[in-house]
């Protein structure tokens, strides 16, 4: 089971986004994840951390990941068996 951190900018009113993001892991590795944290920051942060490992940084990665990424490179490193269906086929 593993913890999610998605640190978001208060500033930018990113909360609803974060939120959102949130929810699709939810839904798809709810039984995998110990929880989803959304941790309020500042100065233009967008950080999602699995365990403490960043997965995604919004700055270095050139913007907000596309969902279909973001659950790739969380199932990468929570259920790594696992077929996210559409999501993985080109």
């Amino acid at each position: 089971m593993a913890r999610v951190a998605i640190e978001y900018c208060t500033q930018c009113r990113w909360l609803l986004r974060a939120g959102w993001m949130a929810q699709e892991l939810l839904n798809t590795f709810g039984t995998d994840l110990t929880e989803v944290a959304l941790v309020p920051g500042s100065g233009g942060v967008f950080r999602i951390t699995v365990d403490g490992e960043q997965i995604w940084e919004r700055k270095s990665d050139g913007g907000f990941p596309d969902i279909a990424v973001l659950k790739q490179r969380v199932r990468d490193r929570v259920a790594p068996d696992r077929d996210l269906g559409h999501i993985d086929r080109p």
